[in-house]
């Protein structure tokens, strides 16, 4: 049996799509659960639409939710010459045959079936020339002959088998009137070449792989076994497009989704193991095949992401994700200087309290990295007199503790809380606002005891 070998193939035409990122997922798993190769193919023949900043951004973003291919990344646009040699080969071998049609005479059957209400397939004028006068001045497309009678199966490890009658798919393009390569022959080469034994992709392309299977019969090379994914759709149950403020990696980035959530969701994205839902990376190595793959299509769900990626940040190591908020925070933020490290990390464990992204975080710990409280008009309208004087009563009691302790803030609140005649929030409310700026936030003795004797002192004097 030889080396199982996959492969995620994306075009840099644009950001990656989330959609591909799953794909890329279970190449990966499904190829480190086989012992075997993943690799990265880039395929940038559309050069008017390929752009180095979209194949940098492929390449960043399957670092970093931690998906390795192996050995350098395909590029193929360098196999161009071997795309074009196999064409030629198929012409040779009676496989496929020079079309002249002008672009007119293909609108115009388009047009035709369109009025008919039918799938337009190309009419196959040139598939039989004998009787045609080649024009001059014309620069041919190369067309694969495809079949005509019978019918086509594939064994699909997902799908089952698939069978349609060889009528239904045309005499398609495999060489351009430049000569430059189409989708169909350059994925099939370079699959090939690749030594790809498994080809894991959207179940959008099980019309390609019909095409393509044919490509490698007239060569005489092995045909891979494929394996057709159900798409993601939006939570409208549409197809999820580029369109979808939720579609890209950098969607999920942005707003503060950790690798490791990201990634155990899209493995649950429409795959499944008993009633698992937390997996760590081996674990998803491990248990990772294709059976488990479900047949129908899978809605993303923005609510069950936050979900796992609040259960990622209360479980992984606090250092762990102070570095995550700070790369975060110096890429979609305010950078965090380092004079703030120490508090932020002592007080992470609070910070964190049901904060479902890291934004929410950043957001938390706003109050720390403030130099200058700004109150609103809203919260500065609570700040009466009874509250500014509970203000000034507690900060006396505070500046005469040596050692600040919750212990010790609980006695200073609960003597205020007597002798003012009011509740915790009475005189939690108005402390919270004098410290943060806003009534919302952590707990009043977190708040206190993360900020440090001498800037409680300095926000609360600021006050009276």
């Amino acid at each position: 049996m030889s080396l199982v070998a996959t492969r995620f193939a994306p075009s840099p035409t644009g950001p990656l799509h989330i959609g591909g990122v799953r794909t890329a997922l279970f190449n990966w798993l499904f190829a480190k659960n086989n012992e075997g190769k993943f690799y990265l193919r880039i395929e940038d023949t559309d050069k008017d639409r390929s752009k180095v900043e979209f194949k940098n951004q492929i390449i960043d973003s399957l670092k970093w939710i931690g998906i390795e291919y192996d050995g350098d990344e395909y590029i193929q646009s360098k196999n161009i010459n071997k795309h074009k040699k196999v064409a030629n080969e198929l012409l040779e071998k009676g496989f496929a045959y020079k079309c002249y049609c002008s672009i007119e005479e293909i609108e115009e059957q388009r047009l035709k079936a369109k009025k008919a209400k039918v799938p337009f397939i190309y009419n196959r004028k040139w598939r039989d020339s004998k009787d045609l006068e080649i024009p001059k001045d014309v620069n041919p497309v190369i067309r694969f002959k495809s079949k005509i009678s019978g019918n086509n199966t594939i064994d699909d490890r997902v799908q089952g088998e698939i069978n349609i009658s060889n009528s239904t798919i045309e005499d398609f393009i495999i060489l351009r009137k430049d000569g430059s390569p189409t989708y169909q022959l350059t994925a099939v080469v370079d699959d090939n070449e690749m030594k790809i034994t498994h080809v894991i992709r959207g179940d959008d392309h099980k019309i390609n792989t019909f095409k393509q299977k044919q490509i490698y019969e007239a060569m005489g090379w092995k045909v891979p076994q494929f394996a057709h994914i159900p798409l993601i759709h939006s939570a409208s149950g549409k197809k999820l497009s580029k369109r979808d403020n939720a579609s890209t990696l950098n969607d999920y980035i942005k707003i503060g989704i950790l690798p490791e959530a990201l990634r155990n969701y899209l493995l649950r994205l429409g795959w499944s193991f008993k009633d698992k839902e937390i997996f760590t990376l081996d674990e998803s190595i491990k248990h990772f095949n294709l059976t488990g793959i479900g047949k129908s299509p899978s809605k993303l769900d923005m609510e069950r992401i936050l979900s796992i990626n609040e259960h990622y940040i209360k479980n992984l190591d606090e250092k762990e994700l102070y570095n995550n908020l700070k790369k975060y925070a110096a890429k979609y933020k305010k950078k965090i200087d380092d004079k703030y490290e120490t508090d932020i990390v002592n007080s992470i464990h609070f910070l964190k309290n049901k904060a479902k992204k890291l934004e929410d975080i950043y957001n938390n710990a706003g109050y720390i990295l403030s130099e200058n409280i700004i109150i609103s008009d809203e919260d500065g309208k609570l700040l009466d007199d009874i509250s500014k004087t509970i203000i000034k009563d507690f900060l006396n009691s505070y500046e005469k503790i040596d050692k600040i302790s919750k212990e010790a803030l609980e006695k200073i609140i609960k003597d205020l809380i007597k002798a003012k005649n009011t509740n915790f929030k009475g005189v939690g409310q108005p402390l919270r606002i004098a410290l943060t700026g806003s009534k919302f936030g952590p707990g009043i003795y977190d708040i206190i005891q993360s900020l440090g004797k001498n800037n409680v002192i300095k926000r609360l004097k600021m006050i009276n």
